[in-house]
């Protein structure tokens, strides 16, 4: 798998975790949860932003 791709997959699922997290704890009111899901979603776009570096070096 290429450097990048790797980074970009490690991405996405933490963007998709991320946003269930941050839904569920909205839906439940809990505001732990959905800062936390806040966090992944940040992760994972950062992640998918060194993929997209290192797919073009």
């Amino acid at each position: 798998m290429p450097d990048g791709l790797s980074d970009k997959v490690k991405g996405a699922v933490n963007k998709v975790k991320g946003e269930a997290k941050d839904q569920w704890g909205n839906a439940t009111n809990n505001r732990s949860l959905q800062a936390e899901g806040k966090v992944d979603k940040a992760k994972g776009e950062v992640q998918q932003k060194v993929g997209e570096i290192k797919d073009r070096h």
